[in-house]
């Protein structure tokens, strides 16, 4: 009994007095809001770099002979994408975030924008790499086919690829999408209350560790189990299609 009243004191202590369990609950909206306009960012940076990247790794050849300002255009843009590949994946994310909101936003007083930006930043290198290769899975039978039709390049990617490529790496993007929710928990370096600093907020007015910090896990627990039954239901979805 003593057990359940100490459980029930702590609980009250740390979730009822003050509403605190509402600080849980904001913080959860703040994590999602960030983690889906990053993803959203990230993915069009992804198809962006992924698209420069497959092109010029298909048509190099082709570009080289060519020669001029065409090929010197598509070695620069390529080289630069490769630059950001590397920097971003190089450095850890949080040292991305904290650059973003000391330096580059510095004047800037919407820490959740910023975070934005970083975390899409990020997760662009990331989703860059895994489109480029469901691009370059693809036969080159398929560009041929493309251009019998009457299409461009560009056109063949957008009409015939990228519908093919979004269809094979779907569930990897969620599985991205998954794992950025998680890299968001260190957004309260920026001063933003995500789900985590709620946690921390609680901790630091009761002073009582176990409580919060359990309950921060268990949102973000039942968060990613939620997702990845999605991800496996959009998984089997697709094979009874491809079937």
């Amino acid at each position: 009994m003593d057990f359940l009243s100490k459980f029930k004191d702590d609980f009250v202590l740390n979730f009822v007095t003050d509403n605190r369990w509402k600080w849980l609950l904001d913080g959860l909206g703040n994590t999602l809001i960030i983690t889906f306009f990053s993803l959203l960012l990230g993915l069009a940076i992804g198809i962006v770099i992924a698209i420069i990247r497959s092109t010029y790794d298909k048509n190099w050849e082709e570009y080289k002979k060519k020669g001029g300002i065409f090929y010197a255009f598509w070695w620069v843009i390529n080289a630069i994408s490769n630059l950001y590949l590397t920097v971003i994946r190089g450095t850890p994310v949080v040292v991305q975030l904290l650059i973003a909101y000391f330096i580059i936003f510095a004047s800037s007083r919407n820490s959740i924008a910023v975070a934005i930006f970083a975390f899409g930043l990020n997760s662009g290198a990331y989703v860059a790499e895994i489109i480029r290769g469901g691009i370059m899975s693809i036969d080159n039978g398929q560009f041929e086919a493309g251009r019998s039709l009457g299409f461009n390049y560009v056109q063949t990617m957008i009409y015939i690829i990228i519908p093919q490529v979004f269809k094979s790496i779907l569930p990897t993007l969620c599985n991205e999408f998954i794992v950025l929710i998680k890299e968001t928990s260190i957004a309260g370096y920026v001063g933003i209350v995500d789900l985590t600093k709620a946690g921390e907020r609680i901790r630091g007015v009761t002073f009582s560790a176990f409580m919060p910090l359990i309950a921060v896990a268990l949102v973000y627990l039942v968060v990613v189990l939620i997702l990845t039954q999605l991800v496996k239901i959009l998984e089997r979805r697709l094979r009874k299609n491809e079937r």
